[in-house]
């Protein structure tokens, strides 16, 4: 069986974006990004969750805004290699009249069928509603605080739900 698949939010768990703007959480690094027109971005990464993320049994893919720009700016900060992406293309930040966030069709698409687990700020009870109806292996959408980042709890969580599909 093949490993399960790890879609990676940046602005939440990876960037813990609503922590206190003017205390950057203990270990983590500032970065200001120019991904978009305007000023630069200031992000906060924390230089030990590649390692932590790469030690857990996934496929990693990133599944962000960010896209293509998560390799440039994210991945070498916080260790990581480059990584595949979820395009979005249309869906792009597009509302959705079932209230089901933007990322979520695509998610499930790219998927493939395969087991998955999707750490976001941002996802629902729609989202899961819409991934259990939708994808026909396990998925875990597990939330992750934009004010704390991904944290330990996160990590044992993603842990203990890979290990549960091969037992």
């Amino acid at each position: 069986m093949s490993r399960p698949l790890l879609f990676l939010d940046v602005d939440g768990p990876l960037n813990p974006y609503a922590a206190k703007p003017e205390r950057r959480p203990a270990g983590y690094t500032t970065i200001r990004a120019s991904v978009r027109p305007g000023r630069p971005l200031r992000v906060w990464l924390h230089p030990g969750h590649g390692a932590a993320l790469l030690g857990l049994p996934y496929d990693l893919c990133w599944a962000t805004t960010w896209m293509a720009e998560a390799n440039r700016w994210i991945a070498p900060v916080v260790g990581l290699p480059e990584l595949p992406y979820v395009d979005f293309g249309a869906a792009l930040l597009a509302e959705r009249p079932d209230g089901v966030h933007w990322k979520t069709e695509a998610l499930v698409a790219h998927a493939a069928g395969r087991p998955f687990a999707w750490v976001d700020d941002e996802q629902s009870a729609a989202d899961s509603a819409y991934v259990t109806t939708r994808h026909p292996a396990p998925a875990l959408l597990h939330h992750v605080s934009p004010r704390l980042g991904l944290r330990a709890g996160d990590f044992e969580t993603l842990s203990a739900f890979a290990a549960g599909l091969h037992g």
